[in-house]
């Protein structure tokens, strides 16, 4: 399990989003529909708990915490940009 930031998405989060160095950044699941993908991920400002993933990129700190992790399911999280739109690509 692994938790990857594309530059581009971290240029994304530093100009569109606001977030700066030495931000901490968690990455989570929630619910969104009860149709074909009822699941999505988000991101918030946040204190860890009990971070079992984390990634730093440019003294930017990211990470989900164990309770969130079960939709990964083993796999990686790479975050990425598209434009000014943020993506979450799991392998």
């Amino acid at each position: 399990m692994e938790l990857i930031v594309t530059p581009s998405a971290l240029s994304c989060f530093k100009k569109e989003w606001g977030f700066g160095d030495g931000e901490i950044i968690r990455v989570f699941v929630r619910y969104v529909s009860g149709g074909e993908l009822p699941f999505a991920f988000g991101i918030t400002r946040d204190t860890p708990l009990d971070a079992a993933v984390t990634t730093v990129a440019e003294a930017v700190t990211f990470y989900m915490e164990r309770k969130d992790t079960w939709f990964l399911e083993g796999k990686s999280l790479k975050i990425d940009s598209e434009g000014e739109d943020i993506v979450f690509q799991l392998s």
